[in-house]
Formats: structure tokens, C-alpha cells, sequence
């Protein structure tokens, strides 16, 4: 286990709600947010990082309030937020510096990009509580995660220079040519794998996919040995997140980092479209989350 300095402990709590777990509002998407806006291409083509900026403050304003903390990316909404005083004194700002999407490998893997100027340095200039970074990972082809553990890495070592804490998110995909059924086959494995590989590169906070058992839970929390982490929703729908928010931390989790679960049916152009759907559908849903950690929020 790599410890927390005293600084990165700090900004740890402003992450975490009252009782000490991670409640953190994601909404750092940016082509997953355009999807969902926009049925056509051309009218993803047409949304401005002004716009998404504009959506993403709202999620802020009516959403996160609620919550510790606020996952943003630097292209979209920063520094504006917090510049206007859109983003609530009491509520921490995680900045995501991974850009969208990646670049493919002549293999399929998945190479992980970085927003440019992203720096630990940035963020704290933005603001920021600290930073997240993502990288995709392969754990059982290990030829997969070079390019990305040695990303991983440098970033790594920046924000340790900066004494700057930094959540550390992976997710996995499927190889070319491997079934949906055989991918969901390794899921656990591929989780606990990217999971250690993390820890190995000196991750402190952990976001990572739901290890998909109690059992697999379990033997992430077993690993990560006192380091935190938090189970983030992936797109899934409410319900089902819940289940797996129920699981995961009454086997060792820490808190969620949740985006899509909360809001992807809430959100729209119209920022009234957007407050009225937000305040009568997700913070709702955000109160039964907060309800599900609290129940098993060690003391």
C-alpha cells in the first residue's frame, strides 16, 4: 500500500461526504454526453464544449450540491464553475485530465490519451481538489499496457511532485474478436488484475469497475490493503447500480464515483429541461445511493 500524505489525506475528505465514504458526481464525459444529447451525428458534431459546459454546470449546480464532490474534465466547464461561483463552497472538485476516447494499436488495444497541458499543476491552478486520471487496461495481456502503465506512471509522479491527490480510474474492454459472453467470463479477473496493476504503479485512491461478486470485491479490498476505492456505474441503470453498490461495499469499498446512473436521462439542452429532470429524477436517486453507503459506513 502506498500511503497518503498529509496533504493528499486532506483532500481525500473533501472527496468524501459527512460519513467519510466517497460520494462523487461524475460528469467529466464528453463524446458519452453527446450521445445522449443528440441522435444524429451531425447534431453531436454541433454540441460546442460551451454547451456540454453549460450541462455539465448544471449537473453541478443541482446534482453534485448534494453530494462531497464533482468530477469534471478541463475542456468544458473549468474554469468558468468556478470562476462565476456556479460550483457550492462545500463541495469538492476532482478534474479528470483524460481526453475522450483513444487511439487504437495495430493489435486493438487501446491506448489511453491525455488531455494536452493536463498537468498536476493545471489542476491545481483550475482549482481542483485533486485529479483523476483513466487509462484502459488489459491486465491478462500484458503487451496491452505498456504505452498506458508507463502514462499511468508519469502522471503518477506528477501529482506526487505536486502533493496533489489523484484518483486513479482503469476500465477494461474486450479484444478483438473475443464474445461478449467470454469477456463477461474474465470480468472479475480482468478487475482484479487492473486493480493490482494499479497499486503496483503507486495508486492511493482507486475508481474501478464493479468486480462483478461479493467474492471479487472482497479480494480487491484484501489487495488494495487500506487504499480506498470506489465503484463507479458505468452507464448502468439505477437500479442495478444499486445492487452493486449494496455488494461492494459491504465487502470493503469505499464509496462510488457515479455519473451516467444518475443523470443520463435527465440531461438536455435546455438548462430549465435539465433542472426540472434533475431535481425530480436524480436527487432522488442520489438520496437512495447516499442511503445504501450510509448503511454500511464504518465508523
Amino acid at each position: 500500500m502506498t500511503a497518503m500524505t498529509t496533504a493528499e489525506r486532506r483532500g481525500y475528505a473533501q472527496i468524501c461526504g459527512a460519513g467519510g465514504a466517497m460520494m462523487v458526481v461524475a460528469c467529466d464525459q464528453r463524446g458519452g454526453m453527446r450521445q445522449l444529447l443528440a441522435d444524429t451525428d451531425e447534431g453531436r458534431a454541433a454540441i460546442t464544449d460551451a454547451m456540454l459546459g453549460t450541462v455539465k454546470t448544471g449537473i453541478a449546480r443541482h446534482l453534485a450540491a448534494h453530494a462531497g464532490c464533482v468530477l469534471l474534465d478541463p475542456a468544458c466547464a473549468l474554469p468558468g464553475i468556478v470562476d462565476r461561483g456556479d460550483l457550492p463552497r462545500d463541495t469538492g472538485l476532482l478534474i479528470g485530465i483524460d481526453a475522450s476516447g483513444w487511439d487504437a494499436s495495430a493489435e486493438g488495444w487501446r491506448i489511453s490519451r491525455m488531455v494536452p497541458g493536463a498537468t498536476a499543476r493545471r489542476v491545481r491552478d483550475l482549482g481542483g481538489t485533486g485529479g483523476k486520471v483513466m487509462v484502459w487496461l488489459r491486465p491478462d495481456t500484458p503487451a496491452a499496457n505498456a504505452a498506458n502503465m508507463a502514462t499511468l506512471r508519469a502522471v503518477i509522479d506528477d501529482f506526487a511532485a505536486e502533493n496533489l491527490l489523484l484518483v486513479v480510474e482503469f476500465l477494461t474492454y474486450a479484444l478483438p474478436g473475443e464474445t461478449r459472453e467470454d469477456y463477461a467470463a474474465r470480468l472479475p479477473a480482468l478487475v482484479g488484475g487492473g486493480s493490482r496493476l494499479c497499486l503496483e504503479a503507486g495508486a492511493k485512491v482507486l475508481k474501478i469497475p464493479y468486480p462483478g461478486t461479493a467474492q471479487a470485491c472482497a479480494a480487491v479490498t484484501a489487495m488494495a490493503g487500506g487504499v480506498p476505492w470506489a465503484v463507479l456505474s458505468a452507464g448502468v441503470d439505477h437500479a442495478t447500480f444499486l445492487g452493486q453498490v449494496e455488494v461492494a461495499m459491504a465487502n470493503g469499498a469505499s464509496g462510488v464515483i457515479a455519473g451516467r446512473s444518475l443523470w443520463k436521462d435527465c440531461i438536455a439542452l435546455d438548462p430549465g429541461v435539465t433542472q426540472a429532470r434533475l431535481e425530480a429524477v436524480a436527487v432522488p436517486r442520489l438520496r437512495e445511493l447516499q442511503a445504501v453507503i450510509a448503511r454500511h459506513v464504518r465508523g
